[in-house]
């Protein structure tokens, strides 16, 4: 397992599409790029899916090629596989880290989630998710603190390491 993206920012968009990316998400990016060399650009790919996925998953070149392996794994012609290949596949875009550690998204990308002025990163393990600022707020943000005021006041979410079935305190 490789490192793993840490932390959230905030980084402004401008009209060509151009977003600078954390320096810490670069390194990352760095090191799970097999073919990354010191002087090349790292690579990646950004998932952005369906109608319902109101964000931009970003894969590592490494996690894109677990994610690949899983669904070259799957019964060839199998209604999951076909599913699958379209969304992570057909509704992807290759790209890589530019000179001065910008991604250009393309203006499909920004429309499909109303990215304007500003972005926000947030790591989620070996991916990253670029998000509208407000979009997040109103739906993730507000999301994670409902589930949270489910739980007992003393509940540790740490716990659910310890116990990580689909069953466990209030849906896990």
């Amino acid at each position: 397992m490789g490192r793993r993206f840490r932390g959230e920012s905030r980084n402004k968009v401008d009209g060509k599409g151009r977003v600078s990316i954390p320096a810490s998400f670069r390194r990352v990016l760095e090191a799970a790029d097999p073919n990354w060399t010191d002087g090349l650009n790292p690579e990646l790919v950004i998932v952005y899916g369906d109608h319902r996925r109101n964000y931009l998953e970003c894969y590592t070149m490494e996690a894109i090629a677990e994610v690949d392996e899983k669904i070259d794994a799957m019964p060839r012609g199998s209604m999951q596989r076909k599913m699958l290949q379209r969304l992570f596949h057909g509704q992807s875009y290759p790209t890589n880290v530019d000179e001065t550690g910008r991604l250009v998204l393309p203006a499909k990308l920004r429309q499909k989630i109303g990215l304007e002025g500003e972005a926000f990163f947030i790591a989620a393990g070996d991916t990253f998710q670029i998000w509208k600022p407000e979009t997040y707020d109103a739906e993730e943000l507000a999301r994670t603190e409902a589930w949270l005021d489910e739980l007992p006041e003393d509940f540790d979410p740490l716990m659910l390491l310890d116990d990580p079935q689909p069953g466990g305190p209030a849906g896990a």
